[in-house]
């Protein structure tokens, strides 16, 4: 079972809800269309690694996307929250990668088939450290960038998003409860790319923390 260790305390990792589409940009950069409300998937806590571990490219993608973004973590057991309840239970923030399967998604895409597979797989879900919203105020400005092999591929601003997190967890709350563990990542913004094995990952948010990582 994966954990999180935030201030004192360690919470076990229940499930990932991600966020799509939630820069402008990237919807357009996609040949999407822009969400009138938060689109939402799932990822299993199998899938998560953290910051300095590696991972493997599967054999049946050739195509890998990196994908920067913020992620919340859950502290409080909430279900229906207003905007209040929603702020209050993030217990912290941490940069994330959702990383995609861009050909087996356009596949599953055409076909109209759930493209789940595009996005779960071990090593698809990375994090950094996590802050405490204890002892950090998000401001949503935040810089948001990512290179690869020290070329800058993403570069933006977390007030581009096009829901901000308490927005997210409110909706999220509304359709499912959210459990002390769960993650959310809060959708990435242009600049997605593919990568390919030997790749070298660098992911940062300002004031929140770095990670890299390894394709292999």
């Amino acid at each position: 079972m994966k954990n999180i260790k935030i201030n004192s305390q360690k919470l076990n990792v229940g499930k990932i809800v991600c966020v799509g589409r939630n820069y402008a940009e990237h919807a357009k950069e996609l040949g999407n269309e822009i969400p009138e409300f938060p689109l939402i998937f799932l990822k299993p806590a199998s899938n998560l690694i953290f910051s300095g571990e590696k991972i493997v490219h599967p054999d049946y993608s050739n195509e890998m996307h990196h994908e920067v973004e913020l992620v919340l973590l859950i502290g409080k057991k909430i279900k229906n929250a207003d905007e209040s309840a929603a702020l209050n239970a993030i217990a912290g923030y941490a940069v994330g990668l959702d990383m995609t399967l861009r050909d087996i998604q356009s596949e599953l895409k055409k076909k109209g088939h759930p493209w789940t597979l595009a996005k779960c797989f071990d090593g698809s879900a990375v994090v950094s450290d996590f802050v405490s919203s204890e002892n950090y105020n998000l401001k949503g400005n935040e810089k948001i960038t990512l290179s690869v092999n020290d070329e800058t591929r993403q570069n933006s601003t977390l007030d581009k998003m096009i829901f901000p997190p308490v927005e997210i967890v409110k909706y999220i709350s509304e359709k499912m409860t959210l459990e002390p563990g769960d993650l959310i990542f809060t959708g990435t913004p242009k600049g997605v790319s593919k990568v390919t094995r030997g790749d070298k990952i660098f992911a940062e948010i300002e004031n929140i923390g770095r990670l890299e990582t390894e394709i292999i």
